[in-house]
């Protein structure tokens, strides 16, 4: 009589039977689009005009402070990534620094639950601006973006990734425009000046407090650790892209901040709700009504980013036997992780359904420091529990085994979730 099969042996032959692997597209300059694409998209278009508040015109010294603390823990996902190329990302880092199955799977139920009020923000956001220009109901315009976006997302990853590519370079262009026709007021203000007067200690007290505001500007760089499976050489690739996608961010945010103080007064532009479309009105004819379809861009740049990511990050837990087998099966012709993707689309679709998801956005702030956090935990464990595992990339600056920034990026985390 045949032994009968454990539980754990049928999942293994689930596994083999449908989890095929994803197809390898996505070279160093796509992933360096695809990161800067999720960094840039609706905060700099909504979070300046606050920050400046803040700041004043030292907003610049805050964009720059915000992209150091970026750049702490994106080194430590950049090493991570060179060790441990899965999709599944945080939740396989924190399995095997500390593993304790639980404490990855309650993280990967954080960071999802994290995207899903995150991609239901944004495309709300998508929503109002859609609402402002055209006259659709907000929801209906969020809801139909969702639908195409996740339809681009399962036809294949090429697809989806030319689309991201044209909707970053469109951002990307909006941000440059501002720049550029923004240059003949560049010198007009003083550009260490805060609300409290020259930067002195309090000063910097502002700056210090507007970079943690703006600190979601960059949030995004963390979405390349979960196309490691879509990736050509993830190890070398992917923490390259990280770096460079934070640096070019951070010199665009800096000169957008430049930009923004030398043509609307800081008191002005803190007390704006749109403060890009405030500064478009006066560098351009028409000026606010053209940044507002650049923010359209971005804002469905952001979604569809995240809605390649998290139908990925979802995949690769399913492929950890973390959630059913059903979400790590491809599509046959498509090679896309389909069921991921419809259950990723529906979720969102729930939630921005209730049009009133912007009020618990702030859970987003908690998620990403939490994570970012045991991230920079986990390097620093594993540099000791595998010190002699391949890393093609490594985090500068160890005394040691110890490995200082991510130590640093710890700290850092905690003084933000404070």
């Amino acid at each position: 009589m045949p032994r009968k099969q454990t539980k754990k042996e049928k999942r293994k032959k689930l596994a083999k039977k449908y989890n095929k692997h994803l197809k390898r597209y996505i070279s160093l300059p796509k992933a360096v689009l695809y990161g800067t694409g999720v960094i840039i998209g609706a905060g700099i278009y909504v979070l300046i005009g606050a920050a400046a508040g803040i700041a004043g015109n030292a907003l610049w010294l805050s964009f720059i402070l915000a992209s150091v603390i970026a750049a702490l823990t994106g080194l430590s996902y950049a090493e991570l990534i060179s060790m441990f190329p899965k999709s599944s990302a945080e939740y396989h880092y924190t399995k095997k620094a500390f593993k304790k199955n639980w404490l990855s799977f309650c993280l990967g139920w954080l960071i999802l639950f994290t995207a899903i009020v995150s991609m239901s923000t944004v495309a709300l956001g998508f929503g109002h601006y859609a609402s402002n220009l055209l006259g659709m109901s907000p929801v209906l315009a969020a809801l139909f973006l969702l639908f195409v976006l996740s339809y681009i997302n399962f036809h294949g990853i090429k697809d989806a990734m030319r689309a991201n590519i044209l909707l970053t370079g469109v951002t990307i262009i909006g941000l440059l425009i501002v720049i550029i026709f923004s240059v003949p007021y560049f010198g007009s203000v003083n550009y260490l000046q805060t609300p409290t007067g020259p930067l002195d200690v309090t000063g910097a007290m502002g700056v210090v407090g507007a970079a943690a505001l703006i600190f979601f500007a960059f949030l995004g760089f963390e979405e390349i650790a979960v196309i490691a499976e879509d990736s050509m050489n993830p190890t070398k690739n992917l923490p390259k892209a990280i770096l460079l996608a934070v640096i070019i961010t951070c010199f665009l945010y800096a000169l957008v901040s430049v930009a923004s103080v030398s043509v609307v007064p800081w008191q002005q532009l803190g007390q704006s709700l749109s403060p890009i479309s405030e500064i478009g009105a006066r560098i351009l004819p028409n000026g606010a009504f053209i940044l507002s379809i650049f923010a359209l861009f971005a804002t469905a740049s952001t979604v569809l980013i995240l809605l390649i990511a998290y139908s990925r990050f979802l995949y690769g837990m399913a492929k950890e036997h973390c959630f059913p087998d059903i979400f790590c099966r491809l599509h046959k012709k498509t090679g896309t992780p389909h069921y991921a993707i419809a259950a990723i689309f529906v979720i969102v679709a729930i939630a921005v359904s209730t049009g009133e998801i912007i009020k618990i956005a702030k859970i987003t702030n908690f998620g990403a420091f939490t994570t970012f956090m045991m991230v920079n935990m986990s390097l620093i464990v594993l540099r000791y529990r595998k010190p002699n595992i391949k890393r093609p990339f490594k985090s500068p600056l160890n005394i040691g085994k110890f490995p200082v920034l991510a130590f640093i990026g710890v700290l850092s985390c905690l003084f933000m979730i404070s």
